[in-house]
């Protein structure tokens, strides 16, 4: 149990206590008092928010709720000092000695400390990447696959039961124009004069590839034919040839999929059809005439009796279509009845990492899942703002063999997946990432990946130079400089991070909290430097220096565990 966690169970055994003496009321909702590090050090060595949690249901003052709480907490073993700040927030100051206790328990954990079942095995499926199977993947896709990877590797880690999907858009127009632009190249690799490709098809050279298999594979057979003889086939075929392109630049990336799925064999087995009936049997479905669209004139807008979804009544801002003039479904519906095949499928919680060009598709799909399950949390949407290439500040050209954009092969090229992965997190999701090509590969402190692994390279290349083997456990009370105390708090604060990470969706912590260990780390290393009774080996004092040394090796430890979590290589030399 970590020093946080400790405290917080001690509390909840005092809280008892005085409902019991009747100094508080029964029945007080606790779950949201919790104790971590307070933002400023110098305010103490834990911040909690009880009183300020619990002054309304106890009906009191939070500063006097907190002045009983406060006394009771100045019992504890290892206090050594109660403080109320402000309206009712209470700073404790604690014994060194319950912060370096932790280094053991990181040491018996080895890389799994902070792994927790905070999930209790329940499944989630992520789908994330699920670009159109029309080109290579750029860097903008490269965010959402990391993004998406990383949350799927620490879901697991807390525990959940994860699956992670990609849903192949092989069902719309695009497909055909693929198919249409893949035939030119088919065309062009059988001797044919293609002249300029058409505007409206896709021009990249990529497809090249794509058209020298085809007349590999069929020679002469389709020139010359009617469309509707060939457009299937150039279809299904240029599409697995660029999803095996997809999938090997994920997998450069570290990424595995648990699954794919085709929209078409989706649409083509009924699916649409069981969604739409599951929606009209709990009677979210009517006929009816849309408002004109914002922005449309009245002579622009005809208005027709449509099949709706009853969206608004789950949070969106306007009823749905499902079906078009000509009787088929809309794009929409496909998407409601691949999210009902999820939540059939996979019995759980859903998560969908877009785009920011799908911040219009948020309400509507939450609003179907929620119509579908019965439940108004089973999915959880993270959109990705753009990512802007650049080198040296200077915008990145598009690739040339793509056409129109810069690949996450190219990217994987100049920079590595390790690199990538760990940038493409050092911005909520939520935010503009700028990747610049010459800030991520120096080796300054500039440069968080290079910072945080060579963090745990300087941790590893400590522990070789050790002039003794550690003995763990002992001494750990000789470990009482402010700076050791800092790193030791960061280290203990771990679980709790990795956990609220998890609950809340968001990766990107783990990078955030790596960046700051390592921080702490190089400070005391650099301190070392400056003042020898801070080094970690010293001479003559073998219990101080074994003390350290199982601080290091902590240190390593958790460093590891988190870039496992994220996928990235823990590297021991740099």
């Amino acid at each position: 149990m970590t020093v946080f966690a400790a405290f917080e169970a001690e509390f909840k055994t005092i809280s008892d206590q005085l409902v019991e003496a009747g100094s508080l009321p029964n029945g007080l909702d606790s779950s949201r008092v919790v104790f971590e590090l307070p933002r400023d050090e110098t305010h103490g060595d834990l911040a909690t928010n009880a009183a300020m949690v619990l002054a309304k249901q106890a009906g009191m003052k939070p500063r006097d709720l907190a002045e009983i709480f406060a006394a009771a907490l100045a019992k504890l073993d290892g206090v050594t000092a109660v403080d109320i700040a402000g309206p009712g927030f209470i700073n404790l100051r604690i014994a060194p000695t319950r912060w370096t206790a932790e280094i053991a328990t990181i040491l018996a954990a080895g890389d799994a400390y902070g792994k927790n079942n905070s999930g209790g095995g329940a499944p989630v499926n992520i789908e994330f990447v699920s670009a159109n199977p029309t080109g290579p993947l750029h860097a903008a896709h490269a965010r959402g696959a990391v993004i998406g990877d990383a949350l799927a590797g620490l879901m697991a880690f807390c525990g959940w039961q994860v699956t992670r999907e990609y849903y192949i858009n092989d069902a719309g127009a695009q497909v055909d124009i693929l198919a249409r632009s893949a035939y030119l190249r088919y065309c062009e690799a059988r001797g044919r004069d293609i002249g300029e490709i058409p505007a409206g098809l896709y021009p990249g050279l990529y497809l090249t590839d794509v058209g020298t298999m085809l007349a590999a594979k069929y020679g002469d057979d389709f020139l010359d034919k009617p469309e509707d003889d060939w457009l299937p086939t150039i279809r299904s075929e240029a599409i697995t040839a660029i999803m095996a392109g997809i999938e090997k630049d994920l997998a450069d990336l570290g990424i595995s999929m648990d699954r794919f799925s085709s929209e078409r064999a989706l649409v083509d087995s009924g699916a649409v059809q069981l969604a739409i009936d599951r929606l009209q049997a709990a009677g979210h479905l009517y006929h009816g005439v849309l408002q004109p669209p914002k922005g449309k004139e009245p002579e622009d807008w005809e208005p027709r009796e449509q099949l709706l979804f009853k969206a608004t009544a789950f949070g969106d801002d306007t009823d749905r279509p499902l079906q078009k003039s000509d009787g088929s479904w809309t794009y929409f519906a496909a998407d409601v009845a691949y999210h009902l095949n999820k939540l059939d499928r996979t019995k759980g919680k859903l998560i969908n990492i877009f785009g920011a060009d799908h911040g219009g598709y948020v309400k509507r799909m939450k609003a179907a899942t929620a119509a579908l399950s019965g439940q108004s949390d089973m999915l959880d949407i993270k959109l990705c703002q753009l990512v802007h290439l650049l080198d040296n500040g200077q915008p990145v050209k598009m690739s040339k063999r793509a056409g129109t954009f810069v690949t996450v092969e190219d990217v994987i090229k100049a920079v590595g997946a390790d690199v990538i992965r760990f940038i493409m997190l050092t911005r909520r999701n939520d935010q503009t990432l700028e990747f610049d090509f010459a800030k991520v590969t120096e080796q300054s402190r500039d440069n968080p990946v290079f910072y945080v692994q060579y963090a745990h390279a300087r941790a590893c290349s400590v522990l070789r130079q050790a002039s003794l083997p550690i003995k763990t456990g002992q001494s750990l009370e000789l470990i009482t400089n402010p700076a050791e105390l800092h790193l030791v708090k960061t280290l203990a604060s771990w679980p709790k991070l990795v956990e609220s990470a998890a609950l809340a969706h968001e990766p990107h912590r783990i990078a955030f909290y790596l960046v700051d260990l390592a921080g702490a780390f190089h400070s005391l290393w650099n301190a070392g430097r400056d003042n020898p009774a801070l080094r970690f080996n010293i001479d003559g004092q073998d219990d101080l220096t074994n003390a350290r040394l199982q601080l290091v090796q902590a240190t390593s430890f958790v460093i590891r565990a988190g870039l496992n979590v994220l996928s990235i290589a823990a590297v021991e030399e740099m």
